[in-house]
């Protein structure tokens, strides 16, 4: 199959892009330079250069596939620092500053998965776009048939799992691939970098009450795999979730960090975790349980890597 993939140079997006090359896929990246084209065509990929602004772009890199994979999110989210980027993604009282960025953040992924879609139509050829677990109920096990959170601060992100199901509708087969709010591996520079960082600054590592709060992981090439598995057989409108661990209570990462990093592991107040994590407090205390288990039977997929605790003992995060 011929799939072009936006955000193919990214953490996950790139272990995309390998597995799907080593399944034996025709891979064509989208790049927003020569330099990260360089990576892919070292990979084995055909490189587009682009933008996920760049509305023509999408619609040539689609056209000329047999499916793809959207993964790629609002480029000009990467300049702010990684606290504001997931309030603009998953939202939490935002300013009026960061709530016009939410907004045209939101806008464009909707209209990037939009021309991508039509240029896949007439055929059956599928499109499957990243998602998040955190726009999921809190304090409940969640499964892929459920729906996103109305309630939840940011579901202007989640709502563009409408998108997916009206096209659905339309005769494309388009699906949802929900992540959690880890995914690790080597050269994660995202939330379990982010708690190392602040461990390691605060000189104590934290969680909020009694850290029962369950937070799902995978590991970023079970994650490829999954995504790979529902392009090929994915069905129209369903989500699925790259869920390896359903729920670590949130003190045992905070524990393993504080263990590695050799510091005091304490329990925070609501307001404490305010000053001890910034804008992570209020994803610090979510409580996120996810199952996979439709995943699994509905596509086959096992993952098989190290999960969040093992792989946290690897030394590159602590370097």
């Amino acid at each position: 199959m011929r799939v072009f993939v936006t955000g193919a140079t990214g953490f996950i997006g790139f272990a995309i892009v390998k597995e799907l090359i080593s399944a034996g896929h025709q891979v064509t990246g989208l790049a927003r330079s020569e330099a990260a084209g360089k990576k892919l065509a070292a990979a084995g990929a055909r490189v587009l250069l682009g933008t996920v602004e760049d509305l023509d772009c999408l619609r040539r890199g689609a056209s000329a596939a047999d499916g793809a994979i959207h993964t790629a999110f609002y480029h000009k989210i990467a300049h702010i620092p990684f606290g504001k980027r997931l309030h603009v993604m998953f939202g939490g009282a935002p300013s009026g500053a960061v709530q016009r960025f939410l907004q045209a953040a939101v806008t464009t992924d909707r209209r990037a998965i939009e021309a991508i879609a039509q240029a896949l139509s007439g055929a059956d050829r599928p499109l499957v776009a990243a998602f998040a677990t955190l726009g999921m109920k809190a304090g409940r096990l969640a499964i892929e048939d459920d729906a996103y959170d109305p309630t939840f601060v940011g579901v202007e992100r989640a709502r563009t799992e409408d998108t997916l199901k009206a096209l659905a509708a339309g005769g494309i087969r388009t699906s949802a691939m929900r992540l959690p709010p880890i995914v690790h591996g080597a050269g994660d520079h995202a939330f379990a970098s982010m708690l190392i960082a602040t461990a390691r600054k605060k000189k104590e590592s934290g969680y909020v009450g009694e850290g029962e709060n369950r937070w799902p992981s995978v590991h970023r090439d079970d994650a490829a795999r999954a995504f790979r598995l529902a392009l090929e057989k994915g069905s129209a409108g369903r989500a699925y979730h790259a869920v390896a661990e359903e729920g670590i209570p949130f003190h045992e990462i905070a524990g393993r960090i504080g263990r590695r990093l050799d510091v005091p592991v304490i329990s925070k107040t609501p307001e404490q975790a305010a000053k001890q994590f910034g804008l992570l407090a209020p994803f610090v205390g979510r409580d996120n349980p996810v199952s996979s288990r439709l995943t699994r039977e509905r596509l086959g997929w096992r993952p098989t890597k190290l999960g969040l605790l093992a792989d946290l003992n690897d030394t590159g995060y602590f370097a």
